[in-house]
């Protein structure tokens, strides 16, 4: 039986994730400095909690790698206005236990592709295997498209996972946050454990803008799914086979 954690210091946590989202930064309103600008940044979220084996694990990582050296995804990339898109990986599990494996890296520069491909293939398993918290992994990526060195008129977060957030505050409530600012959620549910999970990703987790879930029935069919969600994703492209959600106010 799953059991839900709800603790103050998580509340207090997310309350003042809150809260800081609502003042704007005068710092950074008076950097004549611009970041470089890209079509999209990316955060990939990668579920490395109980319920993932290692053989799962690798099965996650090498499906990013053969999409990034895919045609599919070199084309989407290049029908950008920018031709080139940022991208940072994080793992997670728990509410405690999220970490950027992969810093912000640019894409789409001659050779950066395959560099940055062989580079996800090799990242070892870093956090430490926990529960499920989505609350969680969607805070910590606030923080980090808040701190990015690029700027876009997109960001969108790709959440990876084959369970539902059984730690930390309800993830609707984290998800709403995002959504006020700017950041559309999809999912790619992996349904070898829940039949459902798809379902709960559409009405818990994912939001914003053109906002979708892609189902995978095993983490054999990762590769196939996350192929078909990164082209969708940077080429801003509807989704085939099922509605995408309204933005929420």
């Amino acid at each position: 039986m799953v059991h839900f954690t709800f603790s103050l210091r998580a509340t207090r946590q997310y309350l003042l994730l809150f809260f800081s989202l609502m003042s704007t930064s005068a710092q950074a309103q008076t950097n004549l400095a611009l970041p470089p600008e890209v079509d999209l940044q990316l955060i990939l979220a990668i579920d490395c909690s109980y319920s993932v084996d290692q053989y799962e694990y690798i099965q996650q990582m090498q499906g990013i790698a053969h999409a990034l050296n895919s045609r599919e995804i070199k084309e989407a990339v290049q029908l950008g206005h920018h031709q080139q898109i940022a991208l940072t990986l994080i793992q997670w599990s728990s509410s405690s236990n999220q970490e950027v494996v992969l810093p912000w890296t640019l894409i789409g520069p001659p050779g950066s592709f395959e560099t940055v491909a062989t580079r996800i293939s090799r990242l070892p398993r870093s956090v430490a295997i926990g529960s499920t918290s989505l609350s969680a992994v969607i805070a910590q990526s606030i923080h980090i498209f808040n701190s990015s060195p690029f700027r876009s008129s997109r960001r969108t977060l790709d959440i990876s996972g084959d369970g539902r957030n059984n730690d930390g505050i309800p993830v609707h409530y984290l998800r709403d946050v995002a959504v006020k600012n700017n950041i559309t959620i999809n999912g790619l549910a992996i349904v070898n454990d829940i039949p459902t999970l798809d379902s709960y990703f559409r009405s818990q987790v994912t939001g914003g803008f053109n906002s979708f879930v892609i189902k995978a029935n095993s983490y054999d069919d990762y590769r196939q799914a996350i192929v078909q969600k990164l082209v969708r994703e940077i080429g801003n492209l509807p989704v085939a086979g099922g509605p995408s959600l309204p933005a929420r106010p």
